[in-house]
């Protein structure tokens, strides 16, 4: 079958591999000249099933409200004359409910904790290296109320499969010994050792070229300008330079940008970019920096070791489509960073990035069929692209071909916005 995979991030090329790995002719199409160079470029680095919890949850509009004028704020809100915005906001607000919070956090988890399987199967397949470290996540608080309220979702996550176990501040110092400068005002923490780290534009370069050895073809630098349907069908792509692409099948990955190319269709898509800054830090000789991945609550980033390089990520700012690094933003993750961990590097040689992360009202992405019978959607991952990619890639690769995904679909498909 010949197929059109829209969109080389981390999702599209782990869609593109696994459909090139059953035999399909697969073309993959990214504006970009190369994979993973928008939202998969620098981001966090955790693959966090463990942490599949939605931001929409009953504490988080108070908190919202608490940060509104803060420049420094973890969510930080652009109000304007933005139709698409404030309809995302509205079914937003109507997720932050205790029930429907527990159940975006079932149905992102069995996407998680799936997509967390197929990475390791596909690893051990490939032999592929992306600075992967399988050290596990320790989630750290300095806030006693924000500890009780992390301590009350542990046993709804470990009775959906995760493996969370709460820590004291000494074992969270015996975890990851970095942590010794913040030691006395630690209250304590969360430890999930399944989860994981890795360098997301290291493993979708690597994937791609081991697609395009199977005999998927890239077409970097060409922008797709619209889908071509007739009745329930689609029959291709238009590029921006006026080519055509036919194909038998296509699969919408463009993360963010995905609603634009399925509006014209009249497919509405209930997708929003939130942009998250991350910072990544040269690590000295000698250097100070944690090799366990971590979330510190406080200040809502994560870090994550990649190598000789120390990855703190964070924010989420609904501003558009405006990826720019605003210096302010950046700067703050950047001194969190080395009040954390003062003797990690040279703050100078540090290297500053944005990129629009695809969000959902309710936080679990968008997988599957469409009202047109070749057209598939692999989007909508918000910060969990890194961590589900690998699982929504054969889910769709598995739809594509006509066979049952191994995770049930209801609540991940389109139709749950009807």
């Amino acid at each position: 079958m010949t197929i059109l995979v829209l969109g080389a991030g981390v999702v599209g090329v782990a869609t593109a591999y696994c459909l090139a790995r059953d035999g399909h002719a697969v073309t993959v199409v990214d504006r970009q000249p190369g994979p993973a160079l928008e939202a998969s470029f620098a981001n966090g680095g955790q693959i966090s099933a463990n942490h599949a919890t939605p931001w929409a949850g009953p504490a988080t509009p108070w908190k919202a409200l608490k940060w509104l004028g803060r420049a420094d704020a973890p969510l930080l809100l652009h109000l304007r004359a933005d139709p698409a915005l404030f309809a995302w906001l509205w079914r937003f607000l109507g997720n932050c409910t205790t029930a429907r919070m527990q159940r975006n956090t079932e149905r992102a988890l069995r996407v998680a904790l799936y997509s967390r399987q197929q990475l390791a199967e596909l690893r051990a397949e490939t032999g592929i290296r992306y600075h992967e470290l399988s050290r596990g996540i320790l989630h750290i608080f300095r806030d006693r109320a924000e500890h009780r309220a992390a301590l009350g979702q542990v046993e709804l996550m470990n009775r959906l499969g995760c493996r969370r176990q709460v820590v004291d501040p000494d074992q969270c110092l015996a975890i990851e010994p970095a942590l010794a400068t913040v030691r006395p005002r630690l209250i304590g923490g969360i430890f999930s050792p399944d989860d994981e780290s890795g360098d997301a534009y290291a493993f979708s370069a690597g994937l791609a070229e081991r697609a395009a050895a199977r005999g998927a073809r890239f077409r970097f630098g060409a922008e797709v300008r619209r889908l071509t349907a007739t009745d329930d069908r689609v029959a291709g792509i238009e590029l921006a330079d006026g080519e055509r692409l036919a194909a038998e099948a296509v699969v919408v990955a463009l993360g963010s940008t995905s609603p634009l190319l399925l509006r014209p269709l009249g497919i509405r898509l209930p997708v929003y970019p939130a942009k998250g800054y991350s910072v990544t830090i040269p690590v000295a000789e000698g250097g100070i920096a944690p090799t366990v991945s971590l979330i510190d609550d406080e200040v809502k980033m994560v870090y994550s070791r990649l190598g000789d390089r120390l990855r703190a990520a964070g924010t989420a700012e609904f501003i558009g489509y405006d990826a720019s690094v605003e210096p302010k933003r950046a700067r703050f993750l950047l001194d969190k960073a080395m009040e954390l961990f003062p003797q990690c590097g040279d703050p100078a040689r540090a290297e500053l990035w944005a990129g629009l992360r695809p969000s959902t009202p309710d936080g679990v992405p968008v997988l599957g069929r469409t009202g047109f019978a070749n057209l598939f959607l692999n989007t909508g991952h918000g910060t969990l692209g890194w961590t589900m990619a690998c699982g929504a890639g054969r889910i769709v690769a598995d739809l594509v071909a006509g066979r049952k995904p191994a995770v049930a679909l209801d609540g991940l498909e389109l139709a749950r916005f009807r």
